[in-house]
């Protein structure tokens, strides 16, 4: 008798080509990061040789000068206005854009490919493109400011809201339809009420980042705090321009905290323990129902027979509150149209001159600065990949020392999640005039100031995505005796590594767009030039590095969208 032996069983998965192909992209991408952090020298000496600078800096900086309290509120009621107003119009064109442009929704399929490119295009256009073109359009102006904002958020918040429409439960829907309700009234009574709470959200943290992107379009045109800021760098007056940052700071810090809070009141979400090992998750609450209260049976059930619900009295004061919250925020809205100068006089004479307006900025100009702009254009690449890299360097431990299943202590991962904050609060605008002098004006400031703002948005989706894992395999950990750094390396990055990496890439995706713009205070890019041409009215370059920057941009956006599917 014969005994043949058995085949070791396979432990790891084989490669697949499409797996070997997403690794070696990744690869290619850090090779190229550290490849662009290499070429614009940023090392040691670089913050050596500018330690006399920042030290200059800052004396000229302090003490700051603060506007007249008048003036000083009415810049920043101008530019929340504007921002709301922006913010506003990009939610309410993107219900309609969303719904076509969900797999579950759409009319079919030339509907949905046409909504995404809606999508995508209004991404990959930069907002500071928008306002030159609005700007020759309608001159100063709160307009200028509101379309270019708002068309361009569109790009994310579209985005976003097809995501939460194709991921709602089909049941309700499908009831409605089995009852005859038409498309309309399955959207209205099946689908709104469950994308809601994602809607809102989404909205909020757009209004957080169109406030950042409003100091930008102040050195364009657009009023407010922005323009402020611009006036006074261009003066060299900084402790002016320093001081009207840090109220934009504050703003974005009050921002942030009050649109969590109209989250946890307005949406009525409430915290409450996760099953198995899970820390606590948001969740709506669960309506009453009659026939539980007094556990007799029902028959002290009737509403004049119920005794007193302390469930039921906090129910009603969070619906008081809730209602109070809608009030508030219509207030706000009729305050910021009326605060953003809206002239519908303006709108209507500009389309009029619309036609003529878009004719100055064809054809493209290519002859003599095409090689100069591809240049630049590399330049801002490098950009984009050096800050990339440097946000991802600082973000992994930041993050990971703000989740609360990795912190060593609560209070750790406080002062982290502080930390995130405050970075987040700065706009990248503002750091990069910081670094322009205390390094000198080139791509080493623009690098500098895109990494440091990095860790804002990268550190909170770090953070998030270690916070989410399965908690099971921890434990299970913990229980051989393994130790923190055993525990966070087994079993907590190997589950969070894939969100990690698609979180890099929208990184790189948001650089890419946001070292164009840098240039504008000579960070370094094409972003000068593109001021620089719509300055002296050579519109036709303007669009030239329109073109290359759309390009780039979607190329960059076609390959995060697969590597995302590959990794997922």
């Amino acid at each position: 008798m014969t005994t043949t032996a058995e085949a070791p069983r396979r432990t790891l998965a084989r490669p697949t080509p499409t797996g070997t192909a997403a690794a070696l992209v990744v690869l290619a991408l850090l090779g190229a990061a550290i490849w662009a952090f290499s070429s614009l020298r940023l090392n040691v000496a670089t913050f050596v040789d500018g330690a006399a600078n920042a030290v200059d800096f800052a004396a000229r900086t302090l003490p700051l000068d603060f506007p007249p309290l008048g003036e000083l509120l009415a810049l920043s009621g101008q530019t929340l206005a504007i921002v709301v107003c922006a913010t506003l119009l990009a939610s309410l064109v993107s219900v309609p854009v969303a719904v076509l442009a969900a797999r579950n929704t759409a009319l079919g399929g030339t509907s949905r490919f046409g909504a995404r490119v809606v999508v995508v295009v209004a991404r990959a256009v930069p907002d500071v493109v928008l306002a030159i073109v609005f700007f020759r359009m309608f001159g100063f102006g709160g307009l200028t400011g509101v379309l270019a904002m708002g068309l361009h958020s569109i790009g994310m918040i579209g985005k976003l809201y097809a995501d939460a429409i194709e991921q709602v439960d089909e049941g309700p829907r499908t009831a409605i339809r089995a009852a005859g309700g038409t498309r309309l009234q399955q959207l209205v009574s099946g689908v709104l009420p469950q994308v809601l709470p994602s809607f809102v959200a989404t909205s909020l943290h757009r209004l957080d980042i169109n406030l950042r992107v409003s100091v930008v379009l102040g050195f364009v045109g657009v009023g407010g705090l922005g323009q402020a800021i611009s006036d006074s760098l261009r003066t060299l007056d900084y402790q002016r321009g320093m001081a009207l940052a840090s109220v934009v700071f504050l703003l974005c810090v009050l921002v942030e905290v009050v649109s969590g809070a109209i989250r946890r009141n307005l949406l009525g979400v409430r915290e409450e323990p996760r099953s198995g090992t899970r820390k606590g998750r948001l969740r709506m609450p669960v309506p009453w129902r009659a026939g539980v209260v007094s556990g007799d049976g029902g028959k002290n059930d009737h509403p004049r027979s119920r005794p007193s619900n302390p469930r039921r009295t906090r129910r009603t004061a969070r619906r008081i509150r809730r209602t109070g919250y809608w009030l508030l925020t219509a207030l706000v809205v009729l305050a910021s149209i009326w605060g953003a100068d809206l002239s519908l006089a303006q709108f209507q004479r500009a389309t009029t001159d619309f036609g003529p307006t878009l004719a100055l900025f064809w054809p493209p100009e290519t002859g003599g600065v095409l090689g100069e702009l591809l240049a630049e254009l590399l330049v801002t690449v490098q950009i984009a990949l050096a800050a990339t890299l440097i946000g991802a360097v600082l973000a992994l431990p930041v993050g990971a020392l703000a989740a609360s299943n990795v912190a060593p202590s609560p209070a750790v991962a406080k002062l982290c999640r502080g930390v995130v904050l405050a970075v987040r609060g700065v706009p990248e605008l503002v750091l990069a005039i910081v670094f322009v002098v205390i390094t000198g004006l080139g791509a080493v400031a623009g690098a500098l100031a895109l990494g440091v703002g990095s860790v804002g948005l990268l550190g909170k989706l770090v953070a998030d995505s270690l916070e989410e894992v399965d908690r099971g395999k921890e434990q299970a950990l913990r229980a051989t005796g393994a130790g923190r750094l055993q525990v966070f390396f087994a079993a907590t990055l190997p589950q969070a590594a894939p969100a990690f990496v698609a979180h890099v890439l929208y990184q790189l995706d948001t650089n890419l767009r946001s070292a164009t713009l840098l240039g504008l205070v000579g960070a370094g890019g094409i972003g000068y030039y593109l001021l620089n041409a719509s300055r002296v009215l050579e519109f036709g370059v303007v669009t030239t590095v329109l073109a290359l920057t759309f390009a780039v941009v979607m190329l960059v956006e076609l390959l995060a969208l697969w590597l995302r599917k590959v990794v997922r």
